[in-house]
């Protein structure tokens, strides 16, 4: 498949909605539901109906190269975008699901553009009046969740960086506040800090632990 037809394909869901009457299409993403540390980050993003973003694609696949151009250029074409967050405070609080659409509620409401529809990426709808869908593995389906789950892994990346500079034993730089062995080891040799799930196995299990 050349670059063209996967661009195409990357388009079915946008051409489908401009063909029911919608012209301003948001796509949401989020990045970080899995870590033990930091926020979950969402991002929505309208994209014009002509752009030229090659290599668009699911941040995923993406290096982290790749997906900082990729971000520079969709900010730049995008008719808008914007970022929403919620806090591990409130992830343990309000647990990871509602956290992540208290997320991309904000990203939404932060929009300078209103959309007339939403298609989010995964399986889960947002409490709100607008038209919207929700696409499971909607990062490789639609060019507008793409671009928005660049936005989202871009930023989020960045927060986990200046994170690091305030803790920098538990080189967030490097993992990013996931569960990789070095993060695990860091957290049992320092415990948790301020910015650790701890609502999430094994920091859970480790405060229970200590506190008895």
């Amino acid at each position: 498949m050349d670059e063209a037809e996967r661009m195409g394909r990357l388009l079915e869901i946008e051409r489908g909605l401009w063909r029911e009457g919608h012209r301003s299409i948001a796509g949401i993403d989020e990045a970080g539901r899995g870590p033990l540390a930091g926020p979950v980050v969402a991002a929505a993003c309208i994209l014009p109906v002509e752009f030229d973003l090659p290599g668009l694609n699911d941040s995923k696949k993406l290096s982290e190269k790749k997906r900082k151009e990729l971000a520079e250029k969709i900010k730049d074409q995008a008719v808008a975008y914007a970022i929403g967050s919620a806090t591990a405070s409130e992830i343990d609080l309000i647990n990871i699901l509602n956290a992540t659409k208290l997320a991309m509620t904000r990203a939404l409401d932060a929009l300078q553009h209103t959309p007339d529809y939403i298609i989010i990426d995964g399986r889960d709808t947002l409490n709100i009046t607008l038209g919207q869908r929700a696409v499971i593995g909607g990062d490789g389906l639609s060019a507008s969740i793409a671009a928005a789950s660049i936005l989202a892994k871009v930023t989020r990346d960045a927060l986990m960086d200046d994170m690091h500079r305030i803790y920098p034993e538990y080189c967030f730089d490097r993992h990013k506040g996931y569960g990789t062995a070095q993060h695990l080891a860091m957290i049992e040799r320092f415990g948790p800090c301020q910015i650790h799930r701890q609502s999430f196995s094994p920091i859970k299990e480790m405060i229970v632990k200590v506190t008895g």
